[in-house]
């Protein structure tokens, strides 16, 4: 059969269409794998944390045992005395470098802290909080520059945005004072998140300054984000936590407290001097605080969020930037992050906490992909001290032996 030359044309250009949709699949699966991992949605449509997918490059014999030596030896120069409560842990690319355990977890029962015993992570929770936000808001659950007032039934101030929550722009006033002045709650009972709301509309409780004209740190905003995660799942805090990010990454030693459920197992706090301190009525608000965790569980989570594909490439983005600048300084505040942004050198990234007689600490050196981990549930200002182990491993102004940094 005589084939014409309209034919040849055609099955040319067929081939090579056919020969490009071949070479597409390997393109498109790294694609579609990527663009997977930006957000993965579980069966109940909410957004879940994937552990990081690739293995980070593996640490050589000589750097472990380098950065052993200089991180045991601040371990060991700074937790020396043998009453002190701590659990420690440093890691690089997912790795650990150096951990250690000590003291009391619960001294009426002589329990010891190990690498299994969850403390209370204060405000390091915010940056956990933050997190599930980042990944509704990724999921198209919610947006960034969503009113608070179309999430959250009858809150009073209708210039608060999810983002001036974030970053701490909302002007609201701090909880933990105006329930308790004027009597404005009763201390006896167990003050809740939505209680909150409450006391703000009953007491007509005024913003401190009009909203995003500048930054004040208030735990009033992250107990809000808590109930929006609550609004957007269709679950409690303590359960959406569990399923978006506790769950997925095998973080089996980490919970949020229940209140009414868990304050008999929970460990107990200590004053610097031992004495033991006990709950109040403000020990029941989560979102804010009042997640228990361990190193290695804040380990996964970190380890985590290193992965290229986390969250879509603008919002990562907007994350690590600062959004405060009335004022002259280095300390800024970015989406569930604290951060100081030096002349020189990399910006350090972290959050402290501290609640009741818990002290905190969570470094991420993102260049470096190092995390540092302190936790103690004995107070001490040694906790913060954590910040000069950044030295040991980028361009960051700490001296790891200087005795008077603060």
């Amino acid at each position: 059969m005589k084939i014409k030359k309209s034919h040849y044309i055609f099955l040319f250009c067929s081939s090579l269409l056919i020969t490009a949709f071949c070479f597409v699949p390997t393109s498109c699966s790294k694609q579609e794998k990527a663009e997977e991992s930006i957000i993965k949605i579980n069966e109940n449509g909410i957004p879940v944390m994937q552990p990081l997918l690739e293995e980070l490059p593996k640490l050589s014999k000589a750097f472990l045992e380098d950065k052993k030596y200089g991180t045991s030896r601040f371990f060991e120069k700074t937790w020396s005395e043998k009453n002190d409560n701590v659990s420690f842990l440093v890691a690089k690319n997912g790795q650990i470098i150096y951990e250690n355990y000590m003291g009391y977890a619960n001294k009426r029962t002589d329990e010891k802290i190990t690498k299994d015993t969850p403390l209370h992570i204060a405000s390091v929770s915010k940056v956990l909080t933050a997190t599930a936000i980042l990944m509704l808001i990724d999921a198209k659950k919610i947006k960034l520059d969503q009113k608070a007032a179309t999430l959250i039934e009858d809150f009073p101030y209708p210039d608060v945005t999810v983002q001036t929550l974030l970053n701490h722009r909302s002007g609201m006033k701090n909880y933990a004072y105006f329930t308790y002045e004027n009597n404005n709650w009763d201390k006896k009972k167990i003050l809740t998140n939505e209680d909150i709301v409450k006391v703000m509309v009953e007491k007509e409780i005024p913003l401190e300054t009009k909203t995003d004209t500048r930054f004040s740190y208030c735990n009033t905003n992250y107990a809000m984000l808590a109930l929006i995660i609550e609004k957007a799942t269709g679950l409690k805090y303590p359960e959406a936590m569990k399923e978006m990010i506790f769950t997925p990454l095998g973080m089996t030693n980490t919970f949020v407290c229940d209140f009414e459920k868990d304050r008999e197992i929970i460990v107990p706090s200590y004053k610097g001097n031992n004495m033991e301190i006990g709950t109040d009525y403000l020990d029941g608000i989560y979102g804010d605080k009042n997640i228990y965790s361990t190193p290695r569980d804040i380990l996964k989570f970190d380890t985590a969020r290193f992965a290229p594909f986390f969250l879509n490439a603008d919002l990562l983005k907007k994350v690590y930037k600062g959004y405060s600048y009335e004022s002259k300084g280095l300390r800024n505040y970015g989406l569930g992050i604290r951060m100081v942004e030096y002349e020189k050198g990399e910006p350090f990234y972290f959050h402290n906490g501290w609640w009741h007689g818990n002290t905190s600490s969570f470094i991420n050196l993102r260049k470096e992909k190092v995390t540092i981990i302190t936790l103690s549930n004995k107070f001490t200002k040694k906790t913060y001290q954590s910040k000069k182990l950044a030295a040991l491993f980028g361009d960051y102004p700490f001296k790891l032996n200087d005795d008077n940094d603060e």
